[in-house]
């Protein structure tokens, strides 16, 4: 309850929704400017902070003027839809270029993410979620007959070893409450940013979203890409997977802030602290911490239905 709400991450994308929803008149900002229109058109927006419930004030960002007529935002031209729905996540559309046309949507989105002051992210949580978002490619390499059997041998190889980390250990592991609200800030920007791209009426293809990102799977990969593993170690298995992930790794890396990438070091002071938190059962360390048997949310860590479609279709 000490982290900040994590929609606040998503807060300018929901302004330009309200811009477009608004159908206003008076529309003659560009979006890439901080000064506001003269009429300032507020929405109040329920937020939490620490334990309390607040109202904030938000106002509503216009696009350019000849964008005000939502009745006629559909007849736009797919390019300049296009154009809008990147400008509004802060993206370049040659950083997009060599992404797979089903997720060039979640990597802007990942880049937008990646450039907010409000996310924390650290490394292994961008891997996480862009080796996450291979499970799809690699489903569609196993069941293409087309594929070579040693192309099709390494993509279920890496493929079963996705599925290994994304099933759930008993007892349940424990989830970091740090890195669960890094990627319920990242899930905030997706939602935002499928709204947009509905309302833009779809200049970018929608991901499968059953597909695109699991809470355990990206947990797992986090633990695993700290402990022991590392991207490129489990990549290994297929050359195509590796490649793909490369090309989103490279595009998102742009984006992302210097610091990300940065040896980890950890001073005296700081492993002193931490053993004599280690040390003492109950403190405020282990309330970091919680225990899928024990936590409400729990189920979220069990295998769906997806999952058991999916290892019928392997099998």
């Amino acid at each position: 309850m000490q982290q900040p709400n994590a929609h606040r991450v998503s807060q300018s994308i929901r302004q330009i929704i309200y811009g477009l929803l608004l159908n206003a008149p008076s529309c003659s900002q560009d979006i890439s400017q901080n000064t506001l229109p003269s009429q300032l058109l507020a929405f109040n927006e329920v937020e939490r902070i620490n334990t309390n419930i607040k109202t904030s004030t938000v106002y509503a960002k216009q696009l350019l003027k000849d964008h005000c007529d939502l009745s006629k935002l559909a007849e736009l031209p797919l390019a300049r839809r296009q154009m809008l729905l990147l400008e509004a996540l802060k993206v370049k559309l040659v950083v997009l270029e060599s992404i797979p046309t089903f997720l060039k949507l979640p990597i802007a989105v990942t880049c937008y993410w990646l450039q907010s002051t409000e996310a924390k992210a650290k490394l292994q949580h961008l891997q996480a979620l862009l080796l996450g978002m291979l499970r799809e490619p690699l489903h569609a390499i196993i069941n293409n007959p087309g594929n070579e059997d040693q192309q099709r041998g390494g993509a279920k190889m890496l493929y079963e070893e996705l599925q290994e980390v994304k099933a759930p250990m008993r007892p349940g592991p424990r989830v970091d409450l740090d890195t669960a609200h890094v990627f319920c800030q990242w899930q905030s920007c997706l939602q935002m940013g499928l709204y947009l791209n509905q309302l833009l009426s779809t200049p970018l293809p929608e991901p499968n979203l059953t597909w695109l990102y699991n809470g355990s799977l990206v947990h797992g990969l986090c633990q695993r890409l700290l402990i022991s593993s590392s991207a490129e170690s489990l990549l290994s298995l297929c050359p195509e997977a590796k490649q793909l992930y490369e090309h989103l790794f490279n595009a998102t890396r742009s984006y992302a802030p210097a610091e990300l990438f940065l040896p980890k070091t950890k001073s005296k002071s700081k492993k002193r602290k931490q053993k004599k938190k280690v040390s003492s059962p109950g403190n405020t360390a282990d309330s970091r911490h919680w225990c899928a048997r024990s936590n409400r949310f729990g189920l979220l860590m069990l295998e769906s239905l997806e999952e058991h479609v999916e290892n019928s279709e392997l099998e």
